[in-house]
């Protein structure tokens, strides 16, 4: 099966956080920018990082493994591979919030979260709602990509 993920080309990330901030928004209750951010309990929470070290930024999401060790190692059975797009879900009703598939993650993009006022892991779903992610579609230098192939630098 061939599956579209997020790239990101390191050369052209500014580092400006949008994706972040897109991300959590497309992941908010209101999906509204200004009632995400300053009215909605738990604050949204963005399923991509933003990595900065010096004038070097790069943002760092799911990989949606071939080898997804996060699948391998949940203990409550909440971590699946959708079959229709391959993407690593988390199925917010079944986890326990045990952070084995955080500790288990080789790029360290699972982060614990809250859904209905339980601590569950959050990571990237490559948004199932849009044909392109929200981080990929408000990247303002087309730093990040979604495709199947990583592009070639």
């Amino acid at each position: 099966m061939s599956v579209k993920r997020v790239y990101a080309r390191e050369e052209y990330c500014i580092g400006c956080g949008l994706c972040e901030i897109h991300c959590a928004v497309q992941h908010s209750i209101s999906r509204d920018i200004i009632f995400a951010f300053k009215r909605e309990m738990p604050k949204p929470q963005p399923r991509n990082i933003v990595e900065r070290l010096g004038p070097d930024s790069l943002s760092v999401q799911c990989r949606h493994c071939e080898e997804p060790l996060c699948v391998y190692s949940c203990l409550a059975g909440a971590l699946h591979r959708d079959e229709a797009t391959g993407a690593i879900i988390v199925d917010s009703e079944r986890c326990i919030g045990c952070w084995t598939c955080v500790m288990a993650c080789p790029y360290g993009v699972i982060q614990p979260g809250t859904y209905d006022g339980s601590s569950v892991a959050v990571k990237c779903d490559l948004c199932p709602d849009l044909e392109v992610p929200a981080c990929v579609a408000n990247c303002p230098n087309g730093a990040l990509v979604y495709t199947e192939e990583a592009p070639h630098a």
